[in-house]
């Protein structure tokens, strides 16, 4: 798939369209909405607008939303967190936005993870819509002005012929607006603040700048409210009569044999169990604000260890790389290493994943053990110098070395 063919750009594929769903819908029954995605969906835009448009075309219903958006993560991620952050609220429309944090990743890995999410949540929801969403950034414009989609899309495309998922492109007409010299996609500072609300006025006219153009985005990637979210709405609003006039009976979605054996289908997040940590641990119940996303946080001090067995092929820990984070010794069959938790971004913590293996033989039991170092690590000149002056300000702040972890991604089983 080194050269994967690119399919032609299309604003909406109905195909089997969102039977349940739109058979809710009709009723007058309870909708639970889901959104998976990256930053450009965890911001206030195309995500919240859409519901509330939902709400205003069935005031009847009552509609709930299940925000999965966790801004810079892909669907490699993705298919490991579906059943916590997804599957466990059993929504009845899932909207999977992965494109573009897919971009850069190879199209066999694309496959694999993407696949893996569609066959994850039909054999626990089977009753549950998916529709496939695409947005896009300037960097992905040279396909889109061919009318071609880029090479995460069309791998996306070929996933949802094969299910029958439906899909929307969010961003086609931002790319005609474009080329026709009507909107610039990189305008930083541009001034797009409305009173609350009017951006799903349908009939208010875009804003536009001193150059006329219609200001898309602060950095080419995530838009403006007012401006490139409303564009993304108004496309799937276009989008919606075509998705239901696909649509025909409500029916469990049945699962065809897989378009690859190797899908990440069997991808899991699994709680850390205290039997497998020993010395200075602190299990954190407030989970410093992420508790929407792991199921647990432990913060282990210097000296902390952490050790499991299991049989598989892959295995990552979600955990957190923080300004008072430092070194871990990392042994996995005995091949060490000594990863940073803290890199040039740490002025705060945020979610990551360590890799702990990937591609190891799954029939064969495999040993993994960690331990956080106290080694004192020269902060300064692992941030980037932007950032120094947080430092210099809070030094207090980067004093600690610890490391902060909440679950294990597995594609495997564990071993007692």
């Amino acid at each position: 798939m080194s050269s994967f063919p690119l399919r032609d750009a299309v604003e909406c594929v109905g195909r089997d369209g969102l039977p349940n769903c739109f058979a809710k819908l009709e009723a007058g029954a309870a909708v639970t909405v889901a959104y998976f995605g990256g930053s450009i969906t965890s911001q206030t835009g195309w995500r919240v607008q859409s519901l509330e448009r939902l709400r205003r075309r069935y005031p009847n219903v009552s509609f709930s939303e299940v925000d999965a958006a966790i801004g810079g993560t892909g669907s490699n991620l993705g298919v490991f967190r579906l059943g916590h952050d997804v599957s466990r609220h059993k929504p009845d429309l899932l909207f999977v936005e992965f494109a573009v944090n897919d971009s850069g990743e190879a199209p066999e890995a694309v496959m694999k993870s993407m696949e893996g999410i569609v066959r994850q949540t039909w054999r626990h929801l089977p009753s549950c819509d998916i529709c496939f969403v695409y947005t896009l950034t300037e960097q992905l414009l040279p396909d889109l002005r061919q009318g071609k989609f880029p090479r995460a899309n069309s791998v996306m495309e070929m996933i949802a012929d094969h299910y029958g998922v439906p899909s929307v492109h969010l961003g086609l007409e931002v790319v005609r607006l474009e080329m026709a010299g009507k909107l610039a996609m990189t305008v930083p500072g541009a001034d797009m603040t409305r009173v609350s609300g009017t951006e799903l006025d349908q009939d208010a006219p875009l804003r536009v700048g001193s150059d006329g153009k219609i200001p898309f985005a602060a950095d080419g990637v995530h838009p403006y409210n007012d401006t490139g979210h409303r564009l993304y709405t108004e496309a799937l609003e276009r989008s919606w009569p075509k998705l239901k006039a696909a649509s025909g009976t409500p029916v469990p979605h049945p699962l065809p044999p897989p378009l690859d054996a190797k899908n990440l289908e069997e991808a899991k997040m699994l709680p850390l169990s205290p039997s497998w940590l020993s010395g200075a641990w602190t299990d954190l119940p407030d989970r410093l604000d992420f508790g929407k996303r792991i199921p647990a946080l432990w913060k282990g001090a210097p000296g902390a260890e952490l050790s499991f067995r299991f049989k598989g092929s892959t295995a990552l820990l979600y955990d957190l790389m923080g300004h008072d984070c430092g070194t871990l010794e990392l042994v996995v069959d005995g091949e060490s290493s000594r990863p940073l938790r803290i890199d040039g971004y740490c002025t705060y913590r945020r979610l990551a994943t360590l890799v702990l293996a990937k591609g190891l033989e799954p029939r064969e039991t495999h040993t993994v053990r960690i331990k956080v170092l106290g080694d004192k690590l020269d902060k300064g000149e692992i941030l980037f110098e932007r950032n120094l002056g947080d430092l210099k300000a809070n030094p207090e702040k980067y004093v600690e070395h610890n490391w902060y972890v909440g679950a294990l991604l597995l594609l495997g089983e564990l071993v007692d």
